[in-house]
């Protein structure tokens, strides 16, 4: 009976010993973790497939996500939408105009003239009209006779506004206007291939005093409102930047108010600055345009005076 209880007292202590030394692995373990949770700060190798931050030439660190190495998927900007006009934004400086080209016919020399502008290129003409630009020698730069797609390349611009339409609408040829309007883009295009172009909807004329001044009844802004709508689509198809200056100046009977001209074309100094004024606060960035490119200008085609297409 003795020797029986010896042995269940020998195998008691070896199971206290077998519990101890399980119970200091398991403390061990455990220290472990918490060291490696809480105080083992040795830097580890990032897992190349996994977001985190990531260790700079000067060993700066740069987390995933942010601006020069974005998060993969991150959604891109939307695309600028050219079926409607620039949208306004803050006001730029005046110098943002000193590498723009100003294209257009005598409404556009008085904006020059009255607005306050003070840079930019001046490449107008009076009657200037969109059927004759790459034929009609109509500018004159330093005593030589230049077409405007000739004085245009002269120099390189930042930004070409153009404005043209009055003249042309006593042709009463909507279809011709429309297309010298997208050839004249893709001319302009192809010499001033980093430009932002710009093209500025027609300001309203206040008909009653264009007569009374000119007698000329073509002077219309039913039929103004047309080119307008054709200007837009223009600037859609060849995707740059339409400005709708119609809608800052037309009054409540869809005509220009009186006070803002003389003669119900040409406008004074005050709606001159105002012209300034929009301008300044509707502009579009090249990259933001075309993030893969501007589009590749089309081959010209010959026309005629009216802009009909040669046979």
């Amino acid at each position: 009976m003795a020797h029986y209880q010896g042995k269940r007292v020998a195998r008691s202590r070896w199971a206290v010993i077998v519990l101890a030394a399980a119970a200091v692995i398991m403390a061990l373990v455990l220290a472990v973790l918490i060291y490696q949770k809480y105080w083992d700060k040795t830097p580890k190798d990032p897992d190349p497939t996994q977001p985190g931050d990531t260790l700079g030439l000067d060993g700066s660190s740069s987390a995933a996500g942010s601006q020069d190495f974005p998060e993969p998927g991150q959604p891109k900007a939307p695309p600028y939408d050219f079926s409607q006009p620039a949208p306004e934004g803050e006001a730029v400086e005046q110098s943002y105009f000193d590498d723009a080209a100003f294209v257009g016919d005598s409404r556009t020399d008085g904006f020059m003239l009255y607005s306050g502008i003070g840079t930019g290129k001046n490449l107008t003409s009076n009657g200037l009209s969109i059927f004759r630009l790459s034929e009609k020698k109509a500018l004159t730069i330093d005593g030589e006779k230049y077409t405007l797609l000739e004085a245009l390349a002269l120099e390189e611009y930042g930004k070409v506004y153009i404005s043209l339409g009055i003249n042309e609408l006593g042709y009463n040829n909507d279809k011709g206007f429309y297309r010298s309007y997208c050839a004249a883009i893709d001319e302009i295009r192809r010499v001033q291939p980093q430009a932002v172009i710009y093209i500025q909807g027609l300001i309203p004329v206040n008909e009653k005093q264009a007569i009374e001044s000119s007698g000329h009844d073509y002077l219309n802004n039913d039929h103004l409102r047309i080119y307008n709508d054709l200007l837009r689509q223009a600037a859609e198809e060849k995707q740059v930047v339409y400005l709708d200056l119609y809608s800052q100046f037309v009054d409540e009977n869809g005509s220009l108010p009186e006070e803002d001209s003389r003669d119900g074309v040409h406008l004074k100094k005050e709606p001159c600055q105002r012209w300034l004024e929009y301008l300044k606060t509707h502009t579009v960035d090249f990259d933001t345009l075309y993030p893969d490119g501007p589009p590749v200008p089309e081959p010209a085609e010959p026309t005629t005076a009216d802009g009909s297409v040669q046979e």
